[in-house]
């Protein structure tokens, strides 16, 4: 098969876009941190600190007594959005076939890019996209960069030399690779899936490769899975799969224990607003709305409810969490927001209340447009003044609300 697929991944995103931005923080140990507190959680860490043992998912107490000199940088969202936009866009170059995995992550399919482009040697492809980010983002910005003929591979190849790697897999070395790997350095193959190919005596990537369909079938997977996995590991495409969105939903943990019930009201506003946004920005209107807490016994409590007819504007989102938020106990220390049952259309019935419904819908377009144009919350509801802690989250999965041209 060609080798059509290019994965490239930006080394330490957050950390090196922080470290591009000031220059003062390059060659240092930086953990990047949604809040500047003892116990926020790591989200991303440099190279330099790294090398010390700073792991994502480390609290910053923790990561302190490790480093003394680790210097802690809150997340600036639209720095990142910023570089995740120009990313995709020099990606959109080659091909019209992107997909971003993840704010830092996407893939490219050559099958469909232009005659001239599809012809050119994939390595000095990667070269040059390379460059590119040095030159449109900037010279401190690094990537690796992995090719094969599926997604699978190409990943594999793109964790093969971090930071800055260019690596390929194909027919000729997909062996040799194989025998510098464990299972587990192998995506998708967790300590748990590991065990299962061990009980059925695979214990390397080779063994796994070398193993035929039927066992990986009836004796790993017990599923159809085993089958993708045989085609995955031969280079087949298995994984260009786009799925419909099932529910849209935030959740936030609030800063303090003090709050009172009309500040702790603000924030799940503020969230219904969010996902109201998400709803619209993908054409869909839902009928389920789920609201839910945790308090500091760690115990959830929640409300929700099923609409007769679906709605998307944030005027009817916000007056139903505020209803169901009646209906909940405080102080939490969690609180979420889920939308559910999602459809394309709102109920196609006419009623007398018509004219009312589409201009708060028109009312809502206009002010998407406006906080799209000019930056988030440039419009918002009074209700949710003086909520800036519920700052907005970078996905680390799907980039589906970051694209609005999908």
């Amino acid at each position: 098969m060609n080798n059509d697929i290019l994965y490239i991944d930006l080394n330490s995103c957050f950390a090196t876009i922080e470290q591009q931005c000031r220059p003062m923080l390059r060659g240092r140990p930086v953990a990047i941190t949604n809040r500047i507190t003892p116990n926020a959680c790591i989200i991303a860490a440099s190279y330099e600190a790294k090398a010390l043992g700073i792991k994502v998912g480390m609290r910053a107490r923790e990561a302190t007594s490790i480093c003394k000199d680790l210097i802690f940088a809150e997340t600036e969202p639209d720095k990142y959005i910023f570089v995740h936009e120009k990313l995709r866009a020099i990606m959109l170059d080659y091909s019209p076939d992107v997909t971003m995995k993840s704010i830092d992550e996407g893939v490219i399919n050559l099958k469909h890019a232009p005659r001239h482009i599809y012809k050119c040697n994939r390595r000095k492809l990667g070269l040059e996209i390379k460059q590119r980010l040095k030159t449109e983002i900037g010279n401190y910005m690094r990537c690796n960069i992995g090719i094969a003929s599926n997604r699978f591979l190409a990943k594999l190849a793109a964790e093969l030399h971090k930071p800055d790697g260019l690596d390929e897999i194909n027919s000729q070395n997909q062996r040799e690779v194989f025998t510098t790997l464990k299972l587990t350095d192998l995506p998708g193959i967790n300590v748990r899936m590991a065990a299962r190919l061990n009980a059925v005596g695979i214990f390397t990537p080779l063994q796994f490769l070398d193993a035929d369909e039927q066992t990986l079938v009836k004796l790993v997977c017990k599923s159809i899975d085993g089958s993708k996995w045989y085609k995955r590991l031969r280079g087949i495409e298995v994984d260009d799969i786009k799925s419909n969105i099932k529910s849209i939903g935030r959740q936030y943990v609030l800063e303090s224990r003090t709050l009172s019930r009309s500040e702790t009201e603000a924030r799940i506003l503020h969230l219904a607003e969010d996902v109201g946004y998400r709803l619209r920005s993908k054409h869909l209107y839902a009928r389920g709305i789920y609201l839910w807490t945790y308090g500091y016994d760690d115990i959830q409590k929640h409300q929700q409810i099923i609409l007769k007819d679906a709605i998307n504007s944030n005027h009817d989102i916000i007056a139903i969490a505020r209803q169901l938020f009646r209906n909940l106990p405080s102080p939490v220390r969690i609180i979420g927001i889920t939308l559910y049952k999602l459809q394309a259309t709102s109920n196609p019935q006419l009623c007398f209340e018509q004219n009312k419904k589409e201009r708060a819908i028109a009312l809502c377009k206009a002010e998407d447009a406006i906080n799209l144009r000019f930056g988030a919350r440039k419009i918002h509801c009074a209700d949710t003044l003086n909520t800036e802690q519920v700052r907005c989250k970078i996905p680390f999965g799907s980039t589906r609300y970051l694209d609005h041209s999908l």
